[in-house]
């Protein structure tokens, strides 16, 4: 029985929701992988924090050239009109609104939008919060992409973050392996389940009360 997807196939699925024109900063980690399935003919700017607009999808191995690098440290290409910057002026594009779309990593996300997703306070954990801060709040929209649940199967989807929030009330949607969820006013809605997965299943996996977009006729 197929509950899960895998990372690409969720890499896939934000790419395919990314509307045309937007600009759009993918985060360290799995999210950098929405840059190879954007679809071909759609004008999407990829915005990379330490300095960059118009980043490609990643080079071939022949093709590297060490000084093109995104904000995790991984090589990149650059499509035709793009652009380098200080990274001062870089934040500033990211706090003044002009991100329309973010896609971020996540220890911990609440039913209200809350994020968590730069710290969990284990010994040798990240230091400190970075640019995610600046990102989960300056974007217009930020979808998150993670697995529903830890390796101790424990959800990722919470009542309230139990970790360091990284903003409060941002995120729009999370990607999961198991479902894409929309934050609402009333709470967490499946937006779509993969596989056999039920509503019902996802609020017994996540202990949380789920509403269902198909029921209501808001699913796309």
């Amino acid at each position: 029985m197929v509950t899960r997807i895998s990372r690409e196939e969720l890499a896939a699925r934000i790419a395919g929701h990314i509307p045309e024109g937007s600009i759009v900063n993918l985060g360290i980690g799995a999210p950098t992988l929405v840059a190879d399935f954007l679809p071909e003919g759609l004008e999407i700017i990829l915005h990379t924090e330490n300095g960059m607009l118009g980043m490609g999808p990643k080079p071939a191995l022949g093709d590297v050239d060490p000084d093109l690098i995104n904000a995790g440290k991984l090589p990149v290409s650059e499509l035709t009109g793009a652009a380098f910057f200080h990274h001062a002026d870089s934040f500033a594009m990211m706090r003044g609104g002009h991100l329309d779309v973010c896609v971020l990593g996540a220890f911990q996300v609440s039913e209200s939008g809350d994020l968590a997703n730069w710290s969990t306070g284990a010994p040798g954990a990240i230091p400190a919060v970075g640019g995610a801060m600046d990102l989960a709040i300056g974007a217009k929209d930020v979808y998150v992409m993670t697995d529903l649940l830890t390796k101790q199967g424990e959800s990722k989807l919470v009542a309230a973050c139990t970790y360091p929030l990284t903003g409060v009330g941002c995120v729009t949607r999370v990607y999961t392996d198991h479902a894409i969820f929309d934050v609402t006013p009333d709470g967490l809605r499946v937006r779509e389940a993969f596989g056999e997965n039920t509503v019902e299943q996802l609020e017994e996996l996540t202990g949380l009360s789920l509403t269902d977009a198909a029921a209501l006729g808001e699913e796309n």
